[in-house]
């Protein structure tokens, strides 16, 4: 598997379950935790089993009993570590060196060390190649093919030698387990019928003890936490498939905190004189993509792959007004592949940014050879045929809502400069089915698409959009381009953030100008929690979208 992602929730056909509101709002798994010191959170998420080999919607709840060697946030914040103490680079920009926790034990009470480190990897790594490649999970083989050897060279060292320049070593999100529970699951199992059933075995703080699908996840606090057992008793995450539930039990005090909240509850909650609410900057993308497909599974016309015609569709969309109305402000308004919270990259391509103009969009529509020629109000393609495009829609699992009003705005834009839209909404199965590289039984056929991604800050999940590679997956326009793929290529294999950062910026560029996607916003993750049980939730973002933070820490008020 030669394309590796740090996809959070981006992946492909996550579908939600049928709400569990009603059992779970009746139940002990909602009720008031003050009392018992057990904090209960919940969000809009569907984990389908706890083996993070054979599924992505797993990261919730096996996160809080997983570590990340290092990951997103020991990057950002200096006391979110995760299995790695500290980490370096050799000279070589090959040789990476990573310290593991001394005296660092698995909730079983087993020693945990590099030797877990290296099998983890290792266990991935010689699974390439393999019938039963383990390539289909948060736990994946993306980006060791980049990987010369992994090696535990005493129980504290863990060495990593790469083939090429590039920052996986840190930047992977594969979660380190056991060797003494995985080492004895087959490469067939770990891929399917191994549930890692609870309890789980982790170094993180709260432990999964407890697991029904599609409902809840019970976890313990881990005896054994490098930094000493939680003062929490434990936790209960709550699984929904509309935020309403989750407002509610914020309301009611049957919820310590929540997050996909929309914002007219995010406003409601903050006039609770009970509840703080939040919003930090992710990395999610919402754009509008166009099929750019030439042969199997094109749109209804040709204008598709047009550059010229899809950089005129861009002068149409007005992304403040996205921000504004779709989202009540708790957005960034769309610019390019960069999403603001990736600082080191971000750009607001100033010099070749378009702006809304609906008078200029028709103006560029007419010079492409678009025109209305028989005065009917919708134009033309190049062979003659009325415009009449369908635009799909729907929330990946996982990720943020995206507001139908961003879509009907979408639409009457379209339609005021002589494009007719009609609006297909789907669930996230379908959309990922309908999405699906039409060359491996993707449905293909659709127009537009407006949907949203969640992955990394990295400069690899920066541009992956764009990649031929990830047409399907992650690239939903199907778009190809020979130099883009070329500038992500060096960007792997680049450690120097200086170059790094041109690399990210000529291939932003690029994309911009050939438009297989509009950017429409990147939108805030939205969350809330109550202040009359526990203590010591994080300021900035109350709770990481990266990591176990602030359930290492939190205390009862």
């Amino acid at each position: 598997m030669n394309n590796w992602s740090l996809s959070r929730r981006a992946v492909i056909e996550a579908m939600l379950v049928s709400s569990a509101a009603p059992w779970l709002l009746n139940s002990t798994a909602m009720a008031s935790s003050c009392s018992n010191q057990i904090v209960r959170i919940a969000a809009i998420w569907a984990a389908d089993t706890m083996n993070p080999f054979a599924t992505w919607d797993s990261f919730w709840p096996t996160a809080f009993t997983y570590d990340l060697l290092v990951g997103v946030d020991a990057q950002r914040h200096a006391d979110r570590k995760g299995f790695a103490k500290e980490w370096s680079v050799a000279d070589d920009n090959l040789t990476w060196t990573f310290k593991i926790w001394p005296g660092m034990k698995w909730s079983d009470g087993q020693p945990a060390t590099a030797r877990d480190a290296a099998f983890t990897y290792n266990y991935l790594r010689e699974s390439i190649g393999t019938p039963n490649e383990l390539n289909i999970g948060w736990n994946n083989t993306a980006g060791l093919e980049n990987v010369e050897s992994i090696t535990a060279i005493n129980d504290e060292t863990l060495q990593i030698v790469t083939k090429l320049p590039t920052r996986w070593p840190v930047d992977n999100i594969v979660l380190i387990v056991p060797e003494h529970v995985w080492k004895k699951v087959s490469y067939s199992d770990a891929r399917s019928t191994f549930r890692n059933d609870p309890p789980l075995v982790g170094t993180g703080p709260m432990i999964v003890t407890e697991f029904k699908q599609g409902q809840f996840a019970r976890l313990a606090s881990n005896k054994y936490f490098r930094t000493g057992q939680p003062a929490m008793a434990g936790m209960i995450f709550n699984m929904f498939n509309t935020a309403d539930p989750i407002a509610q039990g914020l309301k009611s005090g049957n919820l310590d905190y929540g997050y996909n909240i929309t914002a007219a509850q995010w406003e409601d909650l903050s006039k609770n004189l009970d509840i703080v609410v939040g919003q930090s900057r992710i990395e999610q993308r919402n754009y509008l993509a166009f099929n750019t497909a030439s042969g199997e599974g094109p749109g209804s016309t040709k204008a598709l792959q047009d550059p010229a015609f899809r950089d005129a569709i861009g002068y149409a969309i007005d992304q403040k007004a996205i921000v504004d109305r779709a989202f009540r402000g708790h957005a960034d308004p769309g610019v390019g592949l960069v999403m603001p919270v990736a600082t080191d990259y971000y750009s607001e391509l100033s010099d070749i940014r378009r702006h809304f103009d609906l008078a200029e969009a028709g103006r560029r529509l007419d010079a492409a050879g678009y025109r209305d020629t028989n005065g009917d109000g919708v134009r033309e393609d190049k062979e003659g045929n009325s415009f009449q495009l369908e635009l799909i829609t729907g929330t990946i699992g996982g990720l943020l809502e995206m507001p139908i009003a961003a879509v009907q705005l979408i639409s009457g834009w379209l339609g005021q400069i002589g494009i007719p839209v009609s609006v297909t909404q789907l669930e996230s199965g379908a959309l990922a089915a309908r999405t699906a590289a039409p060359a491996k039984g993707g449905g293909g056929g659709w127009d537009l698409l407006v949907a949203g991604t969640w992955l990394s800050p990295t400069p690899h999940d920066i541009l992956n959009l764009g990649s031929s590679k990830s047409i399907g997956t992650l690239n939903r326009s199907y778009w190809k381009n020979d130099k883009f793929d070329e500038l992500l290529a060096k960007a792997e294999v680049t450690v120097d953030v200086k170059k790094s950062q041109e690399l990210v910026d000529q291939a932003t560029r690029l994309i911009y100008t050939e438009a297989p996607y509009i950017m429409l916003c990147y939108p805030f993750v939205l969350e809330a929690r109550r202040n009359d049980c526990f203590q010591g939730w994080g300021t900035q973002d109350i709770m990481s979208m990266w990591s176990y933070f602030p359930y290492d820490r939190l205390k009862p008020v």
